[in-house]
């Protein structure tokens, strides 16, 4: 069973990986985050083996559990994140996608000056206006990247959104088409801006035709979650 499982996940992550090197729309890169919630140390090197470079976890505590007992790959944390947890994550992970509230981004700030680095981060834009989810409305987001950015302490390399659960694809469209012209506005300003993440298991191809350059997938890659 193990064999086949690594088998899976070799496949898959290969896959994906050929279908992604064409890039975006635009042609850009594509970053394959792979998302490791709930998934084992084994499990996430064997996708790292198979080719993918980052991996993103959701949970602060998941995070701490297995960070050295993975090799390799960018450490991303890609959920909603509790001030108080933030002291386990700068200095150590690449990327934090999900700075969604003014608190965040200066614990974040607070903590990376201590430590005397600077911390990349992501924007998080609660494109479809979902009381669900946390975010900077749209709005905001070109005013909050700028003071951000003057942040001693804090790097925003751009934005992250979560598409709303809809089989509206025209809707859906429209809203990763505002996502990518906020994200366009802010790299005139800034040439740093480079990523956009957008884009799971179930609507990761349709963020790309509308400029996603970066995704994160879960079960895309492992399968289906088991709790």
């Amino acid at each position: 069973m193990e064999n086949f499982k690594k088998h899976t996940i070799t496949n898959g992550v290969k896959k994906l990986l050929a279908e992604l090197a064409e890039g975006n729309i635009f042609g850009e890169r594509v970053t394959l985050v792979a998302a490791t919630k709930t998934r084992t140390p084994e499990e996430i090197q064997q996708a790292i083996d198979a080719g993918v470079s980052d991996i993103g976890e959701n949970k602060a505590q998941e995070f701490r559990e297995k960070y050295d007992m993975i090799r390799g790959g960018n450490r991303h944390f890609i959920g909603h994140l509790q001030t108080n947890k933030v002291k386990y994550l700068v200095g150590k992970t690449h990327l934090i996608h999900s700075v969604d509230r003014d608190e965040l981004a200066e614990e974040i700030a607070r903590r990376a000056q201590k430590l005397g680095i600077v911390q990349n981060v992501l924007i998080q834009i609660n494109i479809g206006c979902e009381q669900t989810k946390g975010g900077y409305p749209l709005k905001r987001g070109l005013e909050t990247f700028e003071r951000l950015k003057e942040t001693e302490g804090l790097s925003p390399l751009g934005f992250m959104a979560m598409l709303p659960d809809s089989k509206d694809e025209a809707l859906l469209g429209e809203l990763a088409d505002r996502m990518r012209a906020l994200f366009d506005e802010a790299k005139k300003s800034d040439p740093r801006v480079a990523y956009l993440s957008m884009g799971m298991s179930g609507d990761w191809r349709l963020c790309l035709r509308h400029g996603a350059n970066m995704i994160r997938l879960g079960t895309a890659i492992f399968g289906e979650r088991v709790y």
